[in-house]
């Protein structure tokens, strides 16, 4: 057995934290510090210090399940993987490539999130293919790209964050869903840097502003529009900035300037003297940043919230200039990277458009297939759930649990369980893989290499530390096994480092292009940067490689004429406003001790000790209306269902609001009650305001 420890990163969220793994007995790891990487410097939250944890065989799948009888039962490999291809065949011989779907995740490797979208374009023939990160970073990734040319989690690294002058953070708690970034928010403010958040909840990150916003959840649009009015009117404006540097600035300014601040207050909540306060902070030093997270973007007007944010910095000279400009925090693991080579509904590898024909032709060439064959645009992630049953009759799934993260669980837990083939690749048992026909278990992150992208653009690369248990298969395996019996023999190897070569060469030339980074880079580099081509710049000496590229926009943006372009956007209203039937705000989020749907977190007694299940955050004078004290259970009522959870009284949220935790299935499962209704442009739901009743439980 291998004693000495390995560097590699944590597998939980887009810090993508540097961590050391050494073996011990029983086939798991030991984690240890690793100070040489620079996002975390070896800090380590909960979740990563916990994370071999899951790795023990009491709480891993080990061996294929099938569906008999209605019961799930242990099989062979080739028992499962022929029932898997026999039943895909038989889908796409009665309802054509598009009857079968394709549901990936966040989590997964770029190698595997490549290798997924080019089997599913392949050898499937479908264009029915998204991932769990739509409901992630979607809408800031539209706002991105209509605004820059380009979209990348951070346009620069972390460490630039406390060298600004103030930070904007909008709809973050990160103090909890990314608690070693805090430290790049507290070196701000020690360097003198002030911090304003906005959040309608007072958390753990709030409680560290320098200024706290809260806003009515869905509001954050008018809020941005406000302060922008506020710069124009106080005379903030970079006009110089704006001319050499943009586009459409005078129909952003028209709209800004009709949302006077006495308005806003009426809208948001925030009042005037605040929103004043708010400009005089963000305009007072010469560089500043805004970031958003989830707050903004999980709702039906995100992209246009995401834009005028963005357009707060464009108009004050803030983007695209060292120690300023606007970023997002990607949430999951490699959020970044599993949309960018393949797996979301409109996109080939490199972050080329599905329905451009030059990007075809050159993806095209690398897989060895002919451009006409590969299937246009598909559904997003809620559209192709929501026809699951209907005219997609067969799914295959890897690494999401949507029973407990997609919006309207319960609706889509129904339409899963319509399907005539559910195939599930997991390293646990899920509750969505726990209602599939087959589930097949897979390596996890110390028992693999590959390589993740992660919220800064920074692509590292994960090494393997243990060997995984016997019965156990990659999804690279996995997907070379069914494309040899669906009949394409070659294009799938098992090998990742071969898998990243082509990765390499279909992102070529691509706005991500990564086709300068090799896995000897980045085991001797700490990440590198995309884009990062593998010719040198003119100017570098002859032979060098390209050094990657830790700042975005310096000299020019990624448009056509290399100028961002404004958004000229108006505030609206949520989809599902408040009324006499259901006259509360729901919001919902994250809590430190678990990720996501829990599907990982939930199985190690620490995290589970710290944050045991659900709860219902409400203010003492809706709890006394209520009539609930604290541990009560609640029911949170909306269109879409119910939900019951103890009640957790604070002032640190608006009264007129409640907030959840979504990493839990059953009578607790927040997702129940979420609204679906979708973005326009980024398909993103709306899962941060929905209207809901309270009603006391009685037992």
């Amino acid at each position: 057995m291998q004693t000495s420890a390995t560097p590699t990163h944590c597998p939980y969220c887009a810090l993508q934290c540097g961590m050391n793994l050494t073996p011990v007995p029983g086939g798991t790891v030991e984690v240890s510090e690793r100070a040489d990487f620079p996002v975390n410097r070896g800090a380590l939250c909960g979740k990563g210090r916990t994370a071999p944890a899951v790795l023990s065989n009491r709480v891993r799948l080990t061996t294929p399940l099938v569906r008999e009888g209605g019961t799930l039962v242990p099989a062979g490999w080739d028992e499962a993987l022929d029932r898997i291809s026999e039943g895909l065949r038989r889908t796409r011989t009665e309802h054509g490539p598009d009857g079968v779907g394709v549901f990936g995740g966040g989590g997964l490797t770029n190698e595997k999130a490549y290798a997924l979208g080019k089997f599913a374009r392949v050898v499937l023939g479908t264009s029915q293919i998204d991932y769990n990160g739509r409901f992630c970073m979607s809408s800031a990734a539209a706002a991105g790209t209509k605004a820059f040319g380009l979209d990348r989690g951070l346009p620069f690294p972390l460490e630039d964050i406390p060298r600004t002058g103030c930070v904007i953070l909008v709809g973050s708690n990160l103090a909890e869903t990314m608690p070693p970034a805090l430290r790049f928010f507290s070196e701000l403010k020690e360097n003198g840097g002030t911090l304003i958040v906005v959040d309608p909840r007072r958390t753990r990150t709030a409680e560290q502003a320098d200024l706290h916003l809260a806003p009515r959840p869905g509001t954050d649009l008018a809020l941005a529009l406000g302060l922008l009015h506020l710069v124009v009117a106080e005379g903030h404006v970079d006009e110089a900035y704006v001319q050499e540097r943009t586009d459409g600035w005078e129909e952003a300014r028209a709209a800004a300037m009709a949302h006077w601040p006495e308005q806003v207050e009426r809208i948001t909540g925030v009042s005037v003297p605040q929103l004043r306060e708010a400009v005089r902070l963000f305009c007072a030093p010469e560089e500043a940043m805004v970031l958003t997270a989830r707050g903004p973007e999980q709702q039906s007007k995100g992209t246009d919230t995401v834009g005028a944010w963005i357009n707060l910095c464009l108009a004050t000279g803030r983007a695209g200039r060292p120690r300023s400009g606007y970023g997002c925090l990607t949430g999951q693991g490699n959020g970044q990277g599993g949309r960018e080579h393949g797996q979301k509904a409109d996109q080939l590898p490199g972050y080329r458009k599905l329905d451009d024909p030059a990007a075809r032709r050159h993806v095209a060439e690398v897989w060895g297939v002919d451009p006409d064959a590969l299937p246009g645009p598909g559904r997003s992630a809620y559209e192709l759930l929501d026809a699951l049953g209907t005219d997609i009759r067969a799914l295959l799934l890897m690494g999401s649990n949507p029973v407990v993260s997609a919006p309207r669980a319960a609706h889509v837990e129904g339409r899963i369980r319509s399907l005539d083939l559910l195939v599930v690749c997991d390293i646990v048992l899920s509750e969505t893989a726990a209602l599939a026909d087959v589930v097949l278990p897979v390596t996890q992150w110390a028992e693999e290499t590959g390589t993740t992208t992660s919220l800064e653009g920074r692509v590292l690369l994960r090494r393997q530390a243990i060997t995984a248990p016997e019965g156990v298969r990659s999804d690279l395996e996995v997907l070379h096994e069914l494309a040899d019996r669906l009949g394409v023999e070659k294009g799938f190897p098992t090998d990742p480092e071969e898998v990243f070569e082509e990765l390499r060469r279909a992102s070529a030339g691509g706005p991500a292009d990564y086709s300068g980074i090799t896995y000897r880079r980045l085991a001797e580099e700490n990440g590198v940067f995309w884009p990062c081509p593998q010719d040198s710049p003119d100017e570098e000496p002859a032979g060098s490689v390209h050094p990657g590229t830790p700042r975005l926009f310096l000299d020019r943006f990624a448009t056509a004429d290399g100028r961002a372009r404004f958004a000229p956007v108006s505030h609206r209203a949520i989809a599902e406003e408040p009324d006499e039937e259901y006259p509360v705000l729901l919001t919902t989020g994250r809590v430190v001790a678990q990720y996501q749907s829990g599907a990982q977190t939930r199985r190690v007694e620490e995290l589970n000790a710290a944050a045991p299940g659900p709860f219902v955050e409400l203010h003492p004078r809706l709890a006394a209306r209520l009539g609930a004290a604290e541990g009560d259970p609640v029911a949170v009522v909306s269109r879409r269902g119910r939900a019951v959870a103890p009640a957790r009284i604070t002032t640190a949220i608006r009264p007129d609001t409640v907030f959840m935790p979504f990493h839990w299935p059953g009578e607790g499962r927040a997702n129940t009650l979420t609204n679906p209704a979708l973005d326009p442009t980024s398909k993103m739901p709306e899962f941060k305001a929905c209207a809901v009743r309270l009603e006391a439980v009685r037992t």
